[in-house]
């Protein structure tokens, strides 16, 4: 089974005093990204890590809305906003519990928090969604992707 593990950190939160966010030029203490990376150590002797990546401020980011038809780009950052997520891990393990687990361990800081999602597998879904889903160059590229 895979799941999403995703971080949501309170300096990204807009409920975070302004003093206290992610800004221009943030980067995290090398301290907490030494008990990170640690961390991700264990993911990956333990077999579980896929993939990996933090993610900038959102005052760097963009989001594309959908309406009638239409696409509006409004750019960062998102006032609105409750839950930013500030970088993901795409493990690979056998249940919800031992992904839940994986995050329980995870070196957060106080007020951070972890999202989980199971990732959808084709076998989720039933043939006509399957057939649908079938896409020989997007496979290709998936596949490669893997391999790398």
């Amino acid at each position: 089974m895979k799941f999403l593990m995703m971080m949501i950190p309170r300096v990204y939160q807009p409920a975070t005093p302004e003093s206290e966010r992610a800004g221009e030029g943030f980067a995290p203490p090398a301290e907490a990204v030494e008990k990170m990376m640690k961390f991700n150590e264990d993911l990956v002797k333990a077999g579980a890590l896929i993939g990996l990546d933090g993610l900038q401020p959102m005052a760097k980011g963009a989001r594309v809305a959908f309406a009638k038809g239409q696409a509006t780009v409004t750019d960062g950052p998102f006032v609105e906003s409750k839950e930013v997520i500030g970088g993901y891990w795409l493990i690979q393990v056998s249940s919800k519990q031992e992904a839940l687990e994986w995050a329980q361990r995870c070196p957060a800081a106080d007020g951070d928090v972890i999202e989980i999602r199971q990732v959808f597998e084709m076998s989720d879904f039933p043939p006509d969604v399957q057939q649908a889903a079938d896409n020989p160059i997007v496979r290709e590229q998936v596949e490669k992707q893997k391999v790398n």
